[in-house]
C-alpha cells in the first residue's frame, strides 16, 4: 500500500461558529474527527494543504492520515461544506477508520469507448442515471473509480449496476446491485418538431397577410 498523504492539524481552542471564523481568518479550515468509539476532536488544518487535495478527484474515497498532538489518525473524509458564494471549503468532517473497518462510500462511474457504441454513432444519447454507486468495503479496498465500457451498445440498451466489475472484497450497498446506471436513448426529436412547427406557421411567399 502506498504511503498515506498526511494533513497536519492542531486542536481548536474555541469551538462553535466564532472559533470557526477565527480559524478561517488564520488561513485554516475547521474540521472534526469522529468515530471509533472515541470523543470527537475539533481541529484546524492548513487551508492550502487541504485545498490541494480537494482539487484532486476522489477526495471522499481516499484514506488520509491526520497528525495531531504527536499521534497519527487514519481517516476518511465524509463531508465537505463549501461557501455558497466563493465555493471554497469552510468545514470538513473526517471519520476515523481501522484497516478492518467496513465503510459505505460513493464511488464515481466513468464511461469509456463512446465511439465504439453503435447507438451513439447513429445519433443516440447517453443518458446517465447514476454518476456514482454506493459500495461497502474496507478503506484500503476502495476503488478510485468504476468503469463502464460502452462498446457494442445500441439504442435501447441499459447498463445496470450488476454489470460493473468490482474488486475483490468490495460489495454493493443494499439496493444498489439492481439500480440502473445509464441507458442509450434514441435521438431527440425536439429540434425537428420545432422546425416543422415553425415552417407550418410561416406564411407562404407572396401570400397576403391575414386581415384584422
Amino acid at each position: 500500500m502506498s504511503e498515506l498523504i498526511t494533513f497536519h492539524a492542531e486542536e481548536r481552542a474555541r469551538k462553535g461558529k466564532g472559533g470557526a471564523r477565527e480559524c478561517r481568518r488564520a488561513g485554516q479550515i475547521p474540521a472534526v474527527i469522529y468515530g471509533s468509539d472515541q470523543p470527537p476532536a475539533s481541529v484546524a488544518i492548513g487551508a492550502a494543504e487541504l485545498q490541494k487535495e480537494l482539487r484532486r478527484p476522489g477526495f471522499l474515497t481516499h484514506v488520509y492520515a491526520i497528525e495531531l498532538a504527536g499521534r497519527s489518525e487514519r481517516v476518511l473524509a465524509r463531508e465537505v461544506q463549501v461557501d455558497p458564494v466563493s465555493d471554497k471549503p469552510i468545514h470538513v468532517d473526517f471519520m476515523r477508520v481501522a484497516a478492518t473497518t467496513r465503510v459505505h462510500v460513493d464511488v464515481a462511474i466513468v464511461f469509456l469507448n463512446e465511439a465504439g457504441a453503435p447507438g451513439l454513432r447513429s445519433g443516440g444519447v447517453l443518458n446517465v442515471v447514476q454518476h456514482t454507486v454506493e459500495l461497502v468495503c474496507t478503506p484500503d479496498a476502495i476503488p478510485e473509480r468504476l468503469e463502464v465500457d460502452l462498446t457494442g451498445l445500441d439504442i435501447g440498451d441499459v447498463v445496470h449496476a450488476d454489470q460493473l466489475k468490482l474488486p475483490q472484497g468490495v460489495e454493493f450497498a443494499a439496493g444498489q446491485r439492481v439500480s440502473t446506471i445509464a441507458t442509450i436513448a434514441p435521438p431527440t426529436t425536439i429540434k425537428a418538431d420545432a422546425a416543422e412547427a415553425a415552417e407550418t406557421a410561416a406564411p407562404a411567399e407572396g401570400s397576403a397577410p391575414a386581415s384584422s
